[in-house]
């Protein structure tokens, strides 16, 4: 029994023999190289309770920490911002340029098929009467590149990793973008704690000057004790002020950062008295894995790691384009003719064959684009293994910046109990003619300046845990989190 295969069907079974070069796969096979870490973080933690290392991979998962501080001001920002970023819809198009790449070099393996229909009306005499010549076609064209030596494939590995470089980038820029909100809208309440020890201090000053106007109008002060106390006054509505712009900067900051207006801004920020004060407070985790599993878990890492896998692939491509190139082509177009509107007749016709192409001479082309792909892929390798280093010196960094904050703050709230007594002192024996103005001045000025470094260490200490967050990967989560979906 004799059956026939239609011609147009020979590239579909060919293509089912397998993938990946009919003779060979031309370039070097990828592997990803061993990370060049520390065996563990020389910088010691602060002993919190250990929770779980981030996602394992699942960076969907990102709000799970944030979600965390139970702040629902936070997440509103942080969703905003998400929503309107330019660099986060730029990463998203590119991704969905890849995706299309990755299509593109899928069908490049496959064969093409194209239908095209024509009418045609012509008229032709020979040296005789003219006649109308009528034309009706329908046809098939189908066309294919055998992978003899495996470009393809390679152009496949490339754009996949590709793909998956600039999905990880994404959720880099995801994790930057939160954390570039968090600072602002840490930066925000930080200015609004100090502003309230500052008003609090201006308003002392003004009190205590107008005290002192009263006395030395009873003749109990000096006119210098008035002017020293008016001037004190002055310098607390002085920082003041500065203060309440450094608030508004931050809140235009946070303005351009989510595209929420101002006044609705104003009101998330403020819904109730002494709220705008409060810093807020992350869930204290602790890295207790190896340096090179906390490393992995980065986006910024895993995408720069693709980066070099999308480059190794590229040499193959670029080194099959040195041998021979099989391609098949064929055609079926049938039509229906006839002449002065006669009967119509049908005349088939079909074509196939096989093209070989041999590379003789290009004056060194193809070999350089392979050597160019080889520096690539070293610039690629050398990018990622800089990156990984920049990885450790940042969680490094820190890890050194929550022990400094652990250790200063206990210290820093023993001075503010101390310059406060001493305050108190110095300002009860002044009322009682004991001390003079410049003694409860100096005092007042080192209480202030206790007060605001307390708080300062304290967003310090916020700021130093999203860091810890930025460099692990971002994506710290606890089972409970989900409780706050």
């Amino acid at each position: 029994m004799n059956t026939k295969i239609p011609f147009i069907a020979i590239p579909f079974l060919l293509s089912a023999c397998g993938s990946g070069g009919v003779f060979t796969k031309v370039g070097p096979d990828y592997s990803p190289d061993p990370l060049t870490t520390p065996t563990s973080w020389y910088s010691s933690q602060p002993d919190y309770q250990a929770q779980k290392l981030a996602h394992h991979g699942n960076q969907a998962e990102l709000m799970h920490w944030w979600k965390s501080f139970q702040d629902p001001v936070l997440i509103r920002f942080l969703n905003a911002a998400e929503n309107v970023n330019a660099t986060l819809a730029d990463a998203k198009a590119r991704i969905e340029e890849a995706r299309a790449n990755v299509i593109s070099a899928d069908g490049a393996a496959m064969p093409t098929i194209d239908f095209s229909q024509g009418v045609k009306r012509s008229s032709s005499s020979f040296g005789g009467a003219p006649f109308m010549w009528n034309q009706y076609s329908a046809g098939l064209q189908s066309s294919w590149e055998v992978d003899l030596f495996g470009g393809l494939a390679r152009q496949q590995e490339a754009a996949r990793s590709q793909l998956e470089s600039r999905s990880a980038a994404w959720h880099d820029a995801r994790v930057a973008v939160a954390v570039e909100v968090a600072d602002a809208y840490l930066a925000y309440r930080y200015s609004e704690a100090q502003k309230q020890i500052v008003l609090a201090d201006t308003n002392s000053r003004i009190e205590s000057s107008r005290l002192t106007t009263i006395a030395a109008e009873h003749g109990f002060q000096s006119r210098i004790e008035v002017a020293l106390a008016t001037a004190s006054a002055a310098e607390g509505q002085k920082a003041f002020l500065q203060q309440t712009a450094q608030s508004e900067r931050a809140i235009k900051s946070l303005v351009a950062m989510t595209a929420i207006k101002e006044v609705e801004l104003r009101q998330l920020l403020n819904p109730e008295p002494n709220q705008n004060t409060k810093l807020p407070r992350p869930v204290k985790f602790t890295i207790d894995s190896l340096p090179a599993e906390v490393l992995l878990q980065r986006p910024d890492v895993a995408s720069a790691e693709r980066d070099v896998a999308e480059a190794s692939a590229n040499i193959g491509v670029q080194r099959a384009k040195q041998f021979p190139k099989l391609s098949l082509s064929g055609t079926i177009t049938p039509t229906l003719q006839n002449i002065n509107g006669g009967a119509l007749l049908l005349a088939q016709t079909w074509a196939i064959g096989p093209t070989l192409s041999l590379p003789l001479f290009d004056s060194g082309k193809r070999a350089a684009d392979v050597e160019a792909a080889k520096a690539k892929y070293q610039a690629a390798s050398s990018r990622f293994h800089s990156k990984v280093r920049i990885a450790v010196k940042e969680v490094e960094d820190a890890l050194v910046r929550l022990n400094s904050t652990d250790k200063i703050l206990p210290e820093a709230q023993l001075v503010i109990q101390g310059y406060s007594t001493h305050f108190q002192a110095v300002q009860t024996l002044y009322q009682n003619g004991l001390a003079n103005l410049l003694n409860v001045e100096e005092a007042r000025r080192l209480k202030l300046a206790a007060e605001l470094t307390a708080t300062e260490l304290e967003q310090e200490q916020v700021s130093a845990w999203l860091a810890l967050y930025r460099a692990a990967g971002g994506n710290w989560s606890e089972d409970h989190n989900n409780d706050f979906k």
